[in-house]
């Protein structure tokens, strides 16, 4: 079993090298994982004290929980994964059932950020977009999938995205095996990256 890891800062296109990954090898081969879904459940706070957590630190992430998860699919056991309501900043009450699959993709802003979590990545991968491209896409993402008003969203991003970003995940690119340059546009990254894993695939028929 593969296990690669792909980190980034926000709207970097993390997601969408990973979609393509998958399209090129086919679902059936892959387990895909959020890192966004392993956010701490912090239903016990009330809604004011959970909008003032700032979940750009890595310690907003219940990384103990979700390293948990990927022992079990190491020794090929099925596991159910929590999903998260960001309307609510909280998990909700549904799961995403995990299968063990010959390759796992784990994506997230502090993928890298762990050093437990790193020791269990095959392939680690970083994803380097400008920041201008990069905040253009999170506001877009936050006012119309999130419900957050344009005001929260500035506020949000001086306040902890960016000094985040500087503190933890641009520090943690000097993890990755690959960097890949402007995410889902960079084919040729996304090509190398697939090619690397299909290699490990055919390898793993011998």
């Amino acid at each position: 079993m593969l296990i690669i890891g792909i980190a980034g800062g926000t709207g970097s296109g993390k997601t969408t090298v990973a979609r393509s990954i998958i399209d090129r090898l086919g679902a059936d081969k892959v387990t895909f994982i959020s890192q966004d879904n392993y956010y701490k459940d912090n239903g016990h706070l009330s809604m004011a004290e959970r909008e003032n957590i700032n979940y750009d630190h890595p310690f907003a992430f219940d990384n103990e929980l979700l390293i948990e998860h990927l022992n079990k699919l190491l020794r090929s056991e099925t596991v159910q994964a929590p999903t998260y309501d960001f309307t609510i900043h909280g998990r909700s009450a549904a799961t995403v059932e995990l299968k063990p699959n010959p390759i796992i993709i784990l994506e997230g802003l502090h993928v890298l950020s762990d050093e437990q979590l790193r020791l269990l990545l095959h392939i680690k991968v970083f994803v380097d977009t400008d920041p201008d491209v990069r905040i253009l896409r999170r506001v877009v993402r936050d006012i119309e999938e999130r419900g957050r008003s344009i005001q929260s969203v500035h506020d949000q991003y001086l306040n902890t995205v960016k000094p985040m970003h500087d503190a933890f995940i641009e520090p943690s690119k000097k993890y990755a095996d690959l960097i890949i340059p402007e995410g889902g546009h960079n084919e040729v990254g996304i090509d190398l990256l697939t090619a690397l894993t299909e290699k490990y695939l055919n390898a793993s028929k011998l």
